[in-house]
């Protein structure tokens, strides 16, 4: 990929902007995860261009890093072989060019808060912004010690997505909304632990909390892999976010698979 700092002039929709469209064309909104660097950089960028072509609407660009607290076991070990490779921070930003300008759709990249530091926030952004990103997702970044990403994304119209789990206080679910621009993410762990009745009834009450803070838009995550469960998600909140059933598709079938699994999950999108 060409190291270029070029700015692409790509006309792509917001976030926010891409969630209102498909609401609009009565679907909810698909968000497909994938590490930038796995298996290679090449490879990654192939894969992420081929979900956005196959239905996903937004990408979630996962920043590969040594101790990812909040990643499952599938994404922590594509993350890692990332890095044994030779994965760098800078490469990120070549990457998100790439994608936009193939595809068109909005890129927020996913990273830890660390590494975003130890870049430089400013520089970050302003690579990010040239680079044609929307934004970023700040796993391990609360709002209330944001201050330099707030004032750096307002200025540069960067979109910020902060995290909402059923375990946040209602306090913080309006803070976390307030301040989000693209989408609130909200933790749940639907087709991973209890049963799916269970799931969805934990999934749609932090939702309905988050909406009742005042949230515009919020996005559900974590253990949705089929288009059934992205069915169930669009009917209560704005969109789906996939990332670990994404990265296994990658994993064992390369770059076909996880055009055919994104194409897949993009048919439930539709609302009822």
């Amino acid at each position: 990929l060409p190291a270029s700092r070029t700015r692409f002039r790509v006309m792509t929709l917001s976030v926010q902007e891409t969630i209102a469209q498909r609401k609009a064309q009565g679907h909810g909104t698909l968000v497909a995860y994938l590490p930038v660097g796995y298996p290679d950089l090449a490879t990654s960028v192939e894969a992420s261009i081929a979900v956005l072509n196959s239905g996903a609407d937004i990408l979630e660009l996962g920043v590969p890093y040594s101790d990812p607290v909040m990643d499952g076991t599938v994404i922590a070990r594509a993350t890692q072989t990332a890095l044994e490779r030779g994965f760098k921070l800078r490469h990120v930003f070549p990457a998100v060019a790439e994608i936009v300008k193939a595809t068109g759709k909005p890129v927020l990249v996913m990273t830890y808060w660390n590494p975003v530091v130890q870049y430089g926030v400013e520089k970050f952004a302003t690579d990010l912004k040239a680079a044609g990103g929307a934004g970023l997702i700040t796993p391990d970044l609360i709002p209330d010690e944001a201050a330099d990403w707030l004032e750096i994304s307002e200025r540069l119209e960067l979109e910020r997505v902060f995290l909402a789990a059923p375990s946040s206080s209602d306090s913080r679910l309006h803070v976390a909304g307030e301040q989000s621009k693209g989408f609130v993410y909200a933790v749940s762990t639907m087709g991973i632990t209890g049963t799916r009745i269970d799931v969805d009834s934990a999934a749609r009450g932090l939702v309905e909390r988050i909406y009742a803070q005042g949230a515009e838009a919020t996005c559900v995550g974590l253990g949705i892999s089929t288009a059934e469960h992205v069915t169930d998600v669009v009917g209560f909140a704005d969109g789906a976010i996939v990332g670990s059933a994404l990265v296994r598709a990658l994993s064992e079938g390369g770059v076909g698979a996880v055009g055919e699994l994104a194409q897949s999950l993009a048919s439930g999108t539709k609302r009822n």
